[in-house]
């Protein structure tokens, strides 16, 4: 199947930020490489992905996982199996070496807080790959060896390539596919929960996404 080629105006487009000429300049290839790898091959596929992508990198800013907490209070928030009290949360306060290692420990294929594999396989990427079995699994298809070279996914064209991988094998192409209709938007959530477990900024993917297939001529069916 022939891949649909976004262009760099198009790309230009979809990004708000000041240095989006720039931004374009170094993105463009990675992403049309890593979406004709992931068979994300039409412009409504497509579309749906940038949308995600940019929600989830802050504009094709941020490629790593912010573990950065400065409050007790807001650890107990996110992980409250991990923290039974603020005291206990303490020590993890802005130190996310440590705080990775507690979280992921024993999830996701990796080893327990000693063994390090919660920070050294931390969320990377455009859409943040986490855990060691996910940089296993990433690494078996694609031939790029990200478990012994997790920052390969803090690079364009790993952090591009992961994100498509995860696409593909989450069955993301086919939710676009059917993203249609009086159901478009409903379908396109299931997409994002996919993504994060949840619906979070629900509204600002939308309007990415609307936006998105405006400039590639996505119909409005």
């Amino acid at each position: 199947m022939t891949t649909n080629i976004i262009t760099q105006e198009q790309l230009r487009a979809l990004l708000t930020a000041n240095d989006a000429e720039t931004r374009s300049e170094v993105w463009l290839e990675p992403l049309n490489q890593c979406m004709h790898a992931g068979s994300i091959t039409t412009a409504r596929r497509q579309a749906a992905f940038l949308a995600q992508i940019l929600l989830e990198s802050g504009q094709l800013k941020h490629l790593e996982e912010d573990l950065v907490y400065k409050h007790p209070a807001q650890l107990c928030a996110v992980w409250p199996k991990r923290f039974a009290s603020e005291v206990a949360a303490i020590p993890f306060c802005n130190n996310e070496q440590a705080l990775a290692n507690l979280v992921y420990a024993n999830r996701m294929g990796n080893g327990d807080a000693a063994s390090g594999d919660g920070w050294k396989y931390r969320g990377r990427g455009l859409i943040q790959l986490t855990g060691r079995e996910n940089y296993v699994r990433f690494s078996t298809a694609t031939g790029f060896d990200a478990l012994n070279n997790p920052d390969f996914l803090q690079h364009p064209v790993g952090a591009a390539l992961s994100a498509a991988w995860f696409w593909q094998a989450q069955g993301l192409n086919e939710l676009a596919d059917q993203a249609l209709g009086s159901k478009a938007d409903e379908q396109f959530d299931l997409i994002t929960h996919r993504i994060n477990g949840g619906v979070t900024a629900k509204e600002e993917r939308r309007a990415l996404w609307r936006h998105a297939k405006q400039v590639l001529g996505v119909d409005a069916t």
